[in-house]
């Protein structure tokens, strides 16, 4: 037997830096992304929907919290449903998760698209579409990686496009743009405007919190993560929260006819142009283009090392899935099948992908509430007036809350989710052989570092 110890990650993180790398992760202009859509479904309430939403998001993100502090490793809501309630109901809850995974490059190719072509009207949205699947490919293909440094200067540079709006808003505000007052309650409460419509934002703007557990991918670098995680978690999820309600009110009251829009999907860029002129909509194009570049190139190369992991553990047939290209060392395959996946984007509209991303993530939180109940009240046995109020009242009113979001998605979204749970469930029955055997691990968390070192290789050689 072997003395050698397994390699581990030192321990540097604190509550700040963690904090700081969550809201990077959020994406700070990700509040821009489906402002013009929520703000005609919510009928101009915007902010009245990212309230409902962060409402959702905190008791989620405490029981996030309570699930690290009980696999302070593995940080998924498949773990958490596979570990206390079942392996195939875990099983189904991954399924769900890589529904995200699929989707979230498509969007951000859609938004490309969408802004774009907003600012070239010349130029139609599907070549620029098909423009950035196309760069996206060959950069992830090539195993060419954006270093922490670069990714930090366009987080840092999105947030200073943030902070010029809500100026160039504000400075409209006070000089008689919009409603011509900072303060207004129509933005959180109208008489003439039904709460479904406030719902039915919810249910949309669930798109700009995910992201919020990512720091409990960094629980092994984390000091005390047992502690310091889910403080992490909650703060991040509130922190942005507050934000992406401010900037959406600013934005309400500076640009309160949401009627007027040219194109909805791009009625962010339409504001820009009107509160600072074309310059600024330069800047603020970039920036929405930027954002979209990251997080596209990110959610691109993690669905493709999913799928890589799923081929080589047999969830999916590994001389597809498991493929590795012998020259970069990427899984050049899974890359070609994402970008051909991420080709609906020329049909679907951002109302519609949002849901559908927003579908997957809401069952995800859904059974990481439910996972709390399992695991201490049920297992654990941890009862009395104090268990059941922390590990039984505020779950179920966390899962409660995302329940009733889910049931407020756009009804294609819920029809096209149904269709892949539906899918999910054949596919177990034929790897379980109809629940005879148990089903096979998704185990997200080892996608990052199982492809992470061989592009490291293809970097070096």
């Amino acid at each position: 037997m072997s003395n050698k110890q397994a390699p581990h990650f030192r321990r540097t993180l604190t509550l700040f830096p963690l904090v700081i790398l969550g809201l990077a992760y959020m994406a700070p202009m990700t509040v821009f992304s489906t402002y013009g859509v929520a703000a005609q479904t919510t009928h101009g309430m915007v902010p009245a929907a990212y309230i409902v939403a962060l409402l959702a998001m905190l008791f989620t993100a405490y029981s996030y919290g309570k699930m690290v502090k009980a696999y302070p490793v593995a940080g998924s809501a498949y773990t958490y449903t596979q570990k206390t309630i079942s392996p195939h109901l875990g099983f189904l809850v991954g399924w769900s998760v890589l529904m995200d995974y699929l989707f979230l490059p498509m969007i951000n190719f859609l938004l490309s698209g969408i802004f774009l072509s907003a600012a070239f009207p010349s130029v139609p949205s599907w070549i620029w579409i098909i423009l950035f699947i196309a760069m996206i490919t060959g950069i992830n293909i090539l195993g060419i990686r954006m270093t922490a440094k670069v990714n930090g200067v366009l987080v840092l540079f999105q947030f200073l496009v943030t902070v010029i709006f809500v100026a160039l808003a504000v400075k409209g505000i006070t000089n008689g743009m919009g409603l011509g007052t900072l303060f207004s309650v129509l933005p959180f409460y109208n008489q003439d405007v039904s709460f479904s419509f406030v719902l039915a934002g919810a249910s949309i703007l669930c798109l700009s919190f995910l992201g919020f557990d990512a720091v409990t991918t960094l629980s092994e670098e984390t000091i005390e993560p047992k502690k310091t995680v889910p403080r992490a978690i909650f703060l991040v999820t509130f922190i942005g929260g507050a934000l992406f309600t401010f900037v959406s009110y600013i934005t309400q009251v500076v640009y309160p006819d949401f009627t007027s829009f040219k194109a909805v999907d791009s009625a962010a860029f339409e504001i820009a142009q009107y509160i600072g002129g074309a310059l600024f909509a330069s800047l603020f194009l970039a920036g929405m283009i930027t954002s979209t570049i990251a997080s596209g190139m990110s959610s691109h190369a993690s669905a493709a090392r999913l799928l890589f992991a799923m081929g080589r553990e047999g969830v999916l047939p590994e001389k597809l899935f498991g493929y590795v290209h012998p020259k970069y060392k990427t899984p050049s395959r899974n890359i070609f099948l994402i970008s051909l996946f991420s080709l609906s984007a020329l049909v679907v509209d951002l109302a519609t992908a949002a849901s559908f991303i927003n579908f997957g993530a809401l069952v995800a939180f859904t059974f990481v509430n439910l996972s709390v109940i399992f695991h201490y009240y049920i297992r654990n046995k941890q009862r009395g007036i104090k268990g059941a109020f922390l590990y039984v009242l505020l779950p179920l009113i966390g899962s409660g809350f995302t329940i009733w979001l889910w049931t407020n998605l756009d009804k294609h979204s819920i029809m096209l989710g149904s269709a892949w749970i539906i899918a999910g469930i054949v596919y177990l029955l034929y790897l379980t052989k109809f629940f005879t055997k148990q089903p096979p691990q998704f185990h997200f968390e080892e996608v990052e570092s199982s492809v992470d070192s061989t592009e490291d290789q293809s970097i070096v050689s």
